[in-house]
C-alpha cells in the first residue's frame, strides 16, 4: 500500500465511527477516498444541491448551518458531515462552511451505504443526531474518564520517528534533533522483502539513554545505536484505550510507549501525552513518586493517593481498573524506596528480586491494604556476609511503605522476617514441600505466597518460581484437593432462604465483611482452577480467560464469576470510597440495611454465584475432600 494510502487510513482509523471497522474495511476506504482543499470561507455544501459523499475533515474546521441560516454545529479535525442528506434524498440538509482552510476527504455515496450496511455501529452512529448520540453514549458508559474512552491512537500526532539498525549514535541523535522528539524508533529488517512499511521494530532509544548509555560512559559518536537502545520494547496496539497503556506505563515504569497497527509502529506516546488530560491521573501520581527524595517526601504524597482513588471511584472505573491502577502505584512506591535504600547502603552484595504477594501481585490493590512481600536471593548469598545489608534494606522498605499508609501485616509475611529473606534454592524447596506435603500451615503459606510477582530487581528470580509452581501444582491432585477444600473455609454470607447472615461489629451493628465473606474466597477459588490449569496468571480476570482455555469450567460459568467478582470488588471500593469522602478510615464491611434494594438484590445473586462455586469445587474434589487429615 502507497504511503499516502496508509497515511489515510491511519488517519480514519482514529476517528468514530471509522475506529470501530475492520482493518480491510479501512484498506478499502483508502483507496476510493478523493481530496479536496477548501479555503476559510468559501462554501463546501450549499442547501438543496445534490450529494455525492460523505465528507471527512482531514484538519481546518468547518461550520453547519440550518436552512435558515442559523448555526447547528462546529466541527473539526475527524468530525464528518453530509450523512443527513445522504440519507434523505442525495440532497444537502444542512450547508457547510470552512471557518479555517480545510482538507476533506471525500468517501463516495455507495460506499456509504455499504457502510452502513454491513456494521450496525457505524449506522446507528451516523443516523443519530448529535445529541442523541451522546445522550446514548453517557448511558452505556456513565461517567467514564476520557482516559477510558479515547483509544491510544488519538493520542499520536506524528508519524513514527525511526532509524534502521546499525544508525550511529550521532546520526540517531541528529534525526532527533531535526524532528524535536524525546524518542527514537529503532527498526529492524522488512518481514517481507521491499516492503518497507512493514519493517518490525527492534528497538527504542530515549534521549535519556544517549545521556546515560552514550554521554556519561564515554561511548564514541560512530558507535551503532544498537548497542544503547532497549531491544523488544514493551509496547501497545492501536485500539487498545488509553487507560490501558497508562496501565502499561504503570506496571513497568516507562516514560515512552510505541504504539503499533498491524505488528507496524506508527507512533510512540509518552507520559506528557496522558497526564495532561487529568492533574490527578494515577501516571501523574506516579511521576511525582520518582521524583520524591526522601520517605518524609512521599508520604505527603498519600493525600494524593487517595484522591486519585477516590476520581477513579466517582468516574465509575471498573474494579479492575481500579485494581491495577492502585497496584501500579504501590509497586511504584516500592520501587523508589527500594531505589532510596540502595542510595543510602550502596549497591547490593548479590543480585536480588523484591517480590509482591496477594492482592498486589494481583493487581487488585485497593486502599485498605497492608504489606506483604519477601526478597527471593541470588543463590551465591551467605547469610553471615550478605544478610545484614538485606535486613537493612527490607527494613528501610518496610518502614516507608508503612509511612505511606500500607500497614504491616500482621502475620509476619514482610521481607524483614529472616523466614521470607531467603536465596532461590530455598524458596524453590520451600513451594515443592508446601506442594508435595499440604497442610494446614502449608495451605496458609500457599494461599499466600501463590500470588507473587516481581517488583524490583531481577525478575528472573521470581519467573522461576512462577514456572515451577505452574509446573508442580498442576501435576499435584493432593494438594489442588487440599487447596480446594481450604477455599471452602470461608462462605457467602447466605442463609437458607437467601436471606443475609450477618455478623457483629463494635457497635452492635449487623455488617457484612464483603472481602473474608465475598472477594476473598472467590479468589481462592478462582486461584485453584487456575493452578489445576497450568496457569501462570496471576490476576484473577487473568486467571479466569486460562481457565476458559481448558474444559474445568463451563463458559456460562466464567461469566458469572467475573459478574459476581467486578460486582462484589465495585462495591467495597465504592463504601471505601464514602468512608474517605464522609472522614471515617476506610473498611471492608458494608450494613445491607443502609444499601438501595437494588444493591441488595445484586449482592444476593453475586453471593449466590459464589455458593455455586463452592459446590462445584466440593463435587470436583469429592473423595479426597472427605476424611482427609490435614
Amino acid at each position: 500500500m502507497q504511503i499516502e494510502l496508509i497515511e489515510i487510513r491511519d488517519h480514519l482509523s482514529r476517528f468514530a465511527p471509522f475506529d470501530g471497522l475492520p482493518d480491510e474495511t479501512l484498506d478499502d476506504i483508502a483507496q476510493q477516498v478523493e481530496v479536496g482543499y477548501f479555503k476559510a470561507g468559501s462554501d463546501i455544501l450549499c442547501y438543496g444541491e445534490p450529494i455525492q459523499d460523505l465528507h471527512y475533515i482531514r484538519s481546518g474546521a468547518v461550520e453547519i448551518y440550518r436552512r435558515n441560516g442559523e448555526l447547528y454545529n462546529r466541527l473539526t479535525e475527524g468530525d464528518v458531515f453530509g450523512q443527513f442528506g445522504l440519507l434523505r434524498g442525495k440532497k444537502v440538509r444542512l450547508p457547510a462552511r470552512a471557518i479555517e482552510d480545510s482538507l476533506i476527504y471525500f468517501i463516495p455515496g455507495p460506499l456509504f451505504e455499504q457502510l452502513c450496511e454491513a456494521h450496525e455501529a457505524f449506522a446507528d452512529f451516523v443516523e443519530a443526531e448529535g445529541q442523541s448520540r451522546l445522550k446514548s453514549v453517557e448511558e452505556s458508559q456513565g461517567n467514564a474518564s476520557e482516559l477510558m474512552k479515547i483509544k491510544v491512537r488519538k493520542l499520536i500526532t506524528r508519524r513514527t520517528v525511526s532509524v534502521p539498525l546499525g544508525t550511529s549514535v550521532q546520526d540517531a541523535a541528529r534525526v532527533m534533533t531535526e524532528h524535536g522528539v524525546a524518542s527514537l524508533v529503532i527498526l529492524g529488517p522488512p518481514s517481507t522483502a521491499g516492503a518497507t512499511q512493514n519493517q518490525v521494530m527492534a528497538g527504542i532509544t530515549t534521549d535519556r539513554d544517549l545521556r546515560t548509555r552514550v554521554l556519561a560512559e564515554g561511548l564514541a559518536l560512530d558507535t551503532p545505536v544498537d548497542r544503547v537502545m532497549s531491544p523488544n520494547p514493551i509496547t501497545i496496539q492501536a485500539d487498545d484505550s488509553v487507560f490501558e497503556a497508562m496501565l502499561c506505563m504503570l506496571r513497568h515504569n516507562i516514560h515512552h510507549l510505541p504504539v503499533v497497527h498491524r505488528q507496524r509502529p506508527i507512533g510512540v506516546i509518552n507520559l506528557s501525552d496522558i497526564i495532561k488530560y487529568e492533574s490527578q491521573s494515577s501516571l501523574y501520581l506516579v511521576n511525582s513518586i520518582f521524583n520524591r527524595q526522601s520517605v518524609t517526601e512521599l508520604q505527603a504524597l498519600l493525600p494524593d493517593l487517595r484522591a486519585t482513588f477516590l476520581r477513579m471511584v466517582n468516574e465509575q472505573a471498573t474494579a479492575h481498573m481500579i485494581g491495577s491502577a492502585m497496584s501500579g502505584i504501590g509497586r511504584s512506591l516500592t520501587q523508589r524506596l527500594l531505589e532510596l535504600a540502595e542510595a543510602e547502603l550502596g549497591p547490593p552484595p548479590v543480585p536480588y528480586c523484591f517480590m509482591a504477594l496477594g492482592s498486589m501481585a494481583r493487581d487488585e490493590q485497593l486502599i485498605v491494604t497492608d504489606q506483604d512481600n519477601a526478597l527471593v536471593l541470588d543463590n551465591n548469598f551467605d547469610p553471615r556476609v550478605h544478610d545484614d545489608y538485606f535486613l537493612k534494606l527490607a527494613t528501610f522498605v518496610s518502614d516507608g511503605l508503612a509511612a505511606c499508609g500500607f500497614s504491616y501485616c500482621k502475620g509476619g509475611i514482610m521481607a524483614t522476617n529472616p523466614q521470607w529473606r531467603q536465596p532461590l534454592r530455598v524458596w524453590k524447596s520451600y513451594f515443592t514441600r508446601w506442594i508435595e506435603q499440604p497442610n494446614p500451615e502449608t495451605l496458609l503459606n500457599a494461599c499466600i505466597f501463590f500470588d507473587l510477582d516481581s517488583v524490583y530487581g531481577e525478575t528472573e528470580l521470581v519467573e522461576s518460581l512462577k514456572d515451577l509452581l505452574a509446573q508442580k501444582a498442576s501435576q499435584s491432585p493432593l494438594f489442588l484437593a487440599s487447596l480446594a477444600r481450604n477455599a471452602l473455609n470461608r462462605t457467602p454470607p447466605l442463609g437458607f432462604f437467601r436471606t443475609f447472615v450477618m455478623e457483629k461489629d463494635g457497635q452492635q451493628n449487623n455488617i457484612i465483611n464483603l472481602k473474608g465473606r465475598g472477594t476473598a474466597p472467590l479468589t481462592d477459588l478462582i486461584r485453584v482452577h487456575a493452578l489445576a490449569a497450568g496457569s501462570k496468571a496471576q490476576n484473577s480476570l487473568e486467571r479466569l480467560d486460562a481457565i476458559a482455555t481448558t474444559k474445568l469450567l463451563t463458559e456460562e460459568a466464567i461469566t458469572q464469576l467475573r459478574y459476581a467478582l467486578e460486582f462484589l470488588s465495585i462495591v467495597r471500593i465504592r463504601h471505601q470510597a464514602m468512608d474517605l469522602q464522609e472522614g471515617r478510615e476506610p473498611d471492608n464491611y458494608i450494613e445491607p440495611e443502609k444499601v438501595s434494594a437494588s444493591e441488595r438484590h445484586n449482592l444476593k445473586s453475586a453471593f449466590q454465584v459464589l455458593s455455586n462455586a463452592q459446590k462445584f469445587l466440593r463435587f470436583r474434589y469429592p473423595g479426597q475432600l472427605q476424611n482427609r487429615p490435614l
